[in-house]
């Protein structure tokens, strides 16, 4: 079974990213910040104290930081709220500022905050895997990945449906990473089903549910 953390809706509001000042060498700091300042709230129960929660989600990434370099891949859903955005933009920041290389996909939502997070810290560190061609993304993410060095297309696959598309992409995803993050809801069944997928390739796999 995967590690499933409930992700609670924010405590307070604040653009984290632009006021980042630590060394790029000492992704400890940057948790140290987390700490005081992160404004989303994880849990695995409503009645824990506001500040065990956030302990939760540090904890997780510290642990991630303290297991050495991995290849960890980070997918979730479109819907998600700006807040929680920010959170995964921290996340991934703190993941490849710690020598992990990052992968995700091409979408609004979570992994475009999981791209802007890498590429703030190392765009080398970041690998991004399209379900189909560039030419099939939005404007926006289009404008996004255009700025991204490793940039894998499928072409061949823009004749299927997104759905078949982006399962087929997830496949790779995990296929090539050694951990997988996944931001979902409890009815998200490709992120579901992509979850399961890892677990029977023995990846490491952490769920945030967002309801």
């Amino acid at each position: 079974m995967p590690i499933a953390y409930r992700l609670f809706p924010p405590i307070a509001c604040s653009p984290l990213l632009p006021s980042f000042t630590f060394s790029p060498a000492k992704a400890f700091c940057l948790l140290q910040y987390l700490r005081r300042s992160v404004p989303v709230v994880l849990s695995l129960s409503q009645t824990t104290e506001t500040s065990e929660k956030v302990d939760v989600f540090l904890q997780e990434l510290a642990a991630i930081q303290q297991s050495g370099s991995k290849r960890i891949a980070i997918l979730g859903s479109r819907h998600v709220p700006i807040t929680h955005q920010h959170l995964i933009e921290v996340m991934s920041y703190a993941l490849v500022l710690g020598g992990n290389r990052l992968i995700t996909s091409g979408a609004t939502g979570t992994n475009s905050a999981a791209i802007r997070g890498a590429m703030r810290a190392d765009p080398n560190q970041l690998t991004v895997i399209l379900p189909q061609s560039l030419k099939r993304q939005g404007k926006e993410s289009r404008k996004q990945l255009d700025q991204v060095m490793h940039l894998v297309e499928h072409p061949e696959h823009d004749e299927l449906s997104l759905a078949e598309a982006s399962a087929n992409c997830n496949l790779e995803i995990i296929s090539r990473c050694q951990q997988l993050i996944c931001f979902a809801f409890h009815d998200s069944h490709t992120l579901l089903q992509t979850c399961r997928d890892a677990e029977d390739q023995r990846k490491i796999v952490t769920l945030f549910y967002f309801d």
